[in-house]
């Protein structure tokens, strides 16, 4: 996590708390502090419970069930590829594990040179043309095994 100057954190909070009579934005607090530092530091969730008026399990809940949200360092691009029903029929797996086999990492991994953070996903909602792949917010269909070099050559 990028070091924080001692009040920069306060004045994000600050700026993002809920006026008085709207309910807390959890999930908005969360993105704007992931936009800003690149990841949520699980250390920072008392801050955020404490600026919105909520329970630090409120943001921990939050936190932990969406996946954007980052509490650990991801690589510059984030490859998703889905793992829904329409995805697994159409064999996702072998796309899956010829980007595992180009990368040289796992899934849930970062390549060694910080460029890439492999991820699975439940669904894109990309049904009609999968197997998906999500790299950034860009969304690609009907992915097979040979595209993927191409796919990744755009991103190095």
């Amino acid at each position: 996590m990028t070091t924080l100057p001692p009040n920069a954190l306060d004045e994000l909070l600050t700026r993002l708390r809920p006026a008085s009579g709207t309910p807390p934005n959890i999930l908005r607090v969360l993105h704007a502090v992931q936009d800003r530092y690149g990841l949520i530091d699980p250390r920072v969730i008392p801050a955020i419970a404490h600026s919105q008026g909520v329970t630090e399990a409120d943001v921990a809940g939050v936190l932990s069930y969406y996946p954007s949200l980052n509490t650990h360092q991801v690589g510059t691009h984030r490859i998703q590829v889905c793992m829904g029903e329409s995805c697994l029929a159409n064999r996702c797996d072998r796309v899956l594990r010829e980007i595992r086999t180009r990368l040289g990492i796992e899934v849930g991994q970062t390549t060694p040179d910080g460029r890439f953070t492999l991820e699975p996903v439940s669904c894109v909602g990309n049904c009609a043309v999968s197997p998906s792949v999500r790299i950034d917010h860009e969304l690609y269909g009907r992915v097979a095994p040979g595209d993927v070099a191409g796919l990744l050559d755009r991103y190095r």
